[in-house]
């Protein structure tokens, strides 16, 4: 039961499920902006990668391949630089859309929840 300005408000097995499933949404919010940083972090490194073969005057060069050093020729490694970048470009723009969704599921609970529940309920982050 929660207290609010002198009126107890009753807490239906609704409101606990929504209240339940917008820290659900919250959590995932949080592992989403982190995900995110560290996916822009890695476009970022391969975009660095990329320039740096481009400034490179060598025709084969040492490319990691899990905890290993290839040498690989210089192409390959511009192919491969091209499909990673594509791939965590993708990723990158999924874990967006994922945030947005979340981030609209998360205000229209706030809606509903401070609507019955007024100041007696804390869904903000600190």
């Amino acid at each position: 039961m929660q207290q609010g300005s002198g009126s107890e408000t009753q807490v239906t097995w609704d409101d606990q499920q929504n209240i339940n499933k917008f820290s659900k949404l919250n959590n995932r919010f949080h592992e989403l902006k982190d995900e995110i940083k560290f996916a822009k972090e890695k476009c970022e490194n391969l975009e660095d990668a990329g320039n740096e073969l481009i400034l490179s005057d060598e025709e084969i060069v040492r490319f990691q391949i899990g905890e290993v050093f290839a040498h690989v020729p210089k192409e390959e490694v511009e192919t491969r630089l091209e499909e990673m970048k594509e791939e965590t470009t993708k990723n990158l723009e999924k874990l967006e859309e994922e945030k947005e969704s979340i981030v609209a599921q998360m205000t229209e609970l706030k809606k509903i929840l401070y609507g019955k529940f007024g100041d007696s309920i804390n869904l903000e982050e600190e």
